[in-house]
C-alpha cells in the first residue's frame, strides 16, 4: 500500500494540469475538486501514489495536457466567485 500520493488537478476546459504541493489531506483535496464540478467547473482530480516511476512530480504527465503553474489558486479563485455569485443572487431572490 502506497502511504503518499500526488494531488493533480487538470483543467480539462484548457487542458492544463497542476501537481499541487501543500500539506493538504487527499480527502479535502477531492471533496474541493467535486465542489467545483457541482458548481459546473469542468475539472479533475488524480490521486497518483509516489512510486518508483513518479519520484519526483516533474516526471508527471498527460498526453495532450501541458502543466500550468498556479492552476489550483486559479481554480480556487473562480469558485469562489461562482459560490459567492450564488450568494448574492439568493439575497436578491428574497
Amino acid at each position: 500500500m502506497y502511504t503518499k500520493n500526488w494531488l493533480i488537478i487538470k483543467d480539462d476546459s484548457k487542458r492544463t494540469f497542476e501537481v499541487v504541493v501543500n500539506n493538504m489531506s487527499e480527502n479535502a483535496f477531492t471533496n474541493k475538486a467535486y465542489a467545483m464540478q457541482r458548481e459546473g467547473m469542468n475539472v479533475t482530480c488524480v490521486l497518483l501514489p509516489v512510486t518508483n516511476k513518479y519520484a519526483s512530480k516533474t516526471a508527471i504527465n498527460f498526453i495532450g495536457y501541458t502543466n500550468e503553474n498556479g492552476l489550483y489558486l486559479r481554480l480556487l479563485k473562480q469558485f469562489d466567485e461562482l459560490v459567492r455569485r450564488h450568494i448574492d443572487d439568493s439575497f436578491i431572490e428574497e
